[in-house]
């Protein structure tokens, strides 16, 4: 499976852990960005979500080059993204 992800996510968020875990697992790359840590990355989810820093929010590119922005995801909603 090819394509980008990026999860946006902070040190305290379990849900983000949880999902990493999955991805891991599932042998899923993904880049990780801490929002606490990166202004820019913080207006990006905010401006997501509605101006609420919810995380994880995740940004999925499939190979195919179509964009998906998903606030607090199911391992599957990735795999979908990603076209898997």
């Amino acid at each position: 499976m090819s394509g980008t992800v990026t999860m946006y996510s902070t040190t305290w968020c379990g849900y983000c852990r949880r999902l990493k875990s999955q991805m891991d697992r599932e042998g899923i790359a993904y880049t990780e960005i801490n929002i606490e840590q990166d202004p820019d990355s913080a207006a990006f989810v905010e401006k997501v979500n509605g101006g609420n820093q919810t995380v994880p929010t995740v940004l999925a590119i499939s190979p195919g080059g179509t964009e998906t922005v998903m606030t607090n995801p199911s391992l599957a909603q990735v795999k979908q993204a990603l076209g898997a």
